[in-house]
This record gives structure tokens, sequence and C-alpha cells, in this order.
């Protein structure tokens, strides 16, 4: 219980980290802030099918381990496509530098606003993976899924700085905000690890399923947003370092 307590406040406080490096940088240039979004993806690519997929195969049983597999995979990203038709789209969200220039501001706070429920929203799930992939007894796989999960959060906190402040929120205001995400994502990581320890059944579908959120982030939210400035080979390079460092940590712990 204490480890996941800690990667609960390791998830949740990358956020936090995040926010706090935004009030430093404002606003990071888009070629920075998509090399670390790449390596982040990179990271959470080799931690969903290493510290989730494969697992829920190996503890899969029956006739259909690969069945339940699959299903749990498309099952977290058919719910995340669902909360991405309920809330704004985070990028079309951010996009927002020409108005800026001349901010209307309750216009602009609404916005801001939504994009801030819209992270939240999006958290639960990935603290909810956080959870789940301590079912299975492997700390390692566990902290692996945690720390891609904690790297992605940091550049995610520190671009929903610039827009609220922007808006004319106050500094103290747009602090608070941003932890509130992060505790969303403390609140899925406890969510995730007791309902496995209820049902040790659920745990290959679970696994899966926390799996395919992640991946439905990484192709739906990280890899467009990081190709979409110019910087596609530095993003892909950096996709790739993130996760080989993941295999070798992996390897060196498994």
């Amino acid at each position: 219980m204490y480890p996941v307590l800690l990667t609960a406040l390791g998830v949740g406080g990358a956020t936090v980290f995040g926010a706090l490096m935004g009030f430093i940088f404002k606003k990071p240039s888009h070629r920075l802030n998509d090399i670390i979004l790449s390596f982040a993806a990179g990271v959470m690519l080799s931690a969903a099918v290493i510290g989730l997929v494969l697992p829920s195969l190996e503890y899969g049983s029956g006739f259909f381990p690969l069945i339940i597999t699959a299903a749990g995979i498309f099952a977290g990203a058919v719910v995340l496509n669902l909360i991405d038709r309920l809330v704004p789209h985070l990028h079309k969200i951010t996009g927002i530098d020409s108005e800026e220039k001349h901010p209307q501001r309750n216009r602009d706070i609404n916005k801001i606003l939504l994009f801030v429920i819209a992270i939240a929203i999006h958290n639960l799930p990935e603290g909810i993976a956080a959870g789940v992939s301590f079912g299975g007894g492997e700390s390692a796989r566990a902290l692996s899924v945690a720390g891609g999960i904690a790297l992605q959060n940091i550049p995610e906190g520190m671009v929903i700085i610039a827009p609220m402040i922007a808006a004319g929120i106050s500094k103290k205001r747009t602090f608070f905000i941003a932890v509130s995400t992060g505790l969303i994502e403390v609140l899925g990581t406890f969510i995730g690890y007791f309902a496995v320890n209820i049902s040790m059944a659920v745990l290959p579908f679970a696994l899966a399923f926390a799996g395919g959120t992640m991946l439905y982030v990484i192709s739906d939210e990280m890899i467009p947003e990081t190709h979409s400035h110019g910087c596609e080979r530095a993003a892909t390079y950096s996709l790739l370092l993130g996760f080989c460092i993941m295999l070798c940590f992996d390897f060196l712990l498994g």
C-alpha cells in the first residue's frame, strides 16, 4: 500500500511540478515542448505494452486470454474516445495564440475552464492505469507505468499555465486549478488499485483496459501534437529514446 501511496503522490505531483515550470518558463517553444512530450510518449508506449498489455496476457486464464486482452484494449480506447466527444479536444483549446493578442476575458476564461475539465477527465483513467498496474504485484512494471504517466504530466502541467494567466486568472488561482487536476490523478490511482484488489478476476481485463487508455492518448493526443509544428524528426527520435530507456529500465529491474 505504501508504494501505491507514493506512486499516487508522484503521478499527481508531476502535474504540479509541470505547473511550477510553467510559471518559470511561461510559454516554452514548440520545439522544446514537442521533444519533451515525444519523450514522454515513448516512455508511455513502452510502459503500456510492457507494464500493462503483456501482463494482461500473462495473467489471463481460460481459453481466450488474447480475446480478453484485445477486448480490454479496445474498451479503454472507446471510453476515452467517448470522453473526447463529451469534452473539448485538448489541442483545440490550447491553440489560442491568436486570441492572447486580443483577450476577451469572459470567453477566454470559459474556454480555459473547459480545457481544465478536459485535462481532469483525461487524468482519471491515467491514474487508474497507474493503480491497476500494481495489481499484478510486480513493482518494477508498475513503477514504469507510473513513471511514464508522470513524465507526460510534466509538459501537460506546463501548458495549462500560460493560457490561464493570459485569460486574467490570478497566479494563486491558476496554481490551485493545476493542483486540482493532479489530485484527480491521485484519486484515479487509488480507484484502480482497490478495484483490482477487490476482485483479481478482473485483473487481465483491467490491465488491458488501462493499456488501451494509454495507447489511445499516445496515438490520438501526443503524437499528432508533437508532429504539428515542424519538429517531426526531433519528436520521432525523442519518442524512440524514451521507448528504449524504458526498455532498459524494465530489463535491469525485471
